[in-house]
């Protein structure tokens, strides 16, 4: 059974920075892509930036270009996502997601999910 487990989340004022951890278990995920969406209240899920476990493929949505970091510690089954300078608009529950294949900008095309984090930015 796949396990996501996010960690990392927090109370940050604007311009801070805040790395998440998405630890994954229950199966060998070299043939998966790795998201990270947000969720802000009363808004749609929406894309934060994707990595492959066997590539260097990447993807990060254009509000968070120069500001976020994906990254992966094959060793540890565990992605990252480092934050800098964070804004008040950053503000949201954070998910890590797991799908095979391929990384996807759509979050129905991922078939795992962790619980969630939520980040707070405040001005």
């Amino acid at each position: 059974q796949v396990q996501l487990v996010e960690s990392g989340g927090g109370l940050v004022q604007a311009g801070g920075s805040l790395r998440l951890s998405c630890a994954a278990s229950g199966r060998t995920f070299s043939n998966y892509a790795m998201g990270w969406f947000r969720q802000a209240p009363g808004k749609e899920r929406e894309p934060v930036a994707g990595i492959r476990w066997s590539s260097v493929s990447t993807y990060y949505a254009d509000s968070v270009k120069g500001r976020f970091i994906i990254s992966r510690d094959n060793a540890k089954n565990t992605v990252y996502l480092q934050m800098n300078s964070l804004k008040p608009e950053d503000t949201a529950v954070y998910y890590c997601a797991a799908k095979q294949g391929s990384i996807a900008t759509m979050w129905a095309a991922y078939d795992y999910w962790g619980q969630g984090t939520q980040v707070t930015v405040s001005s």
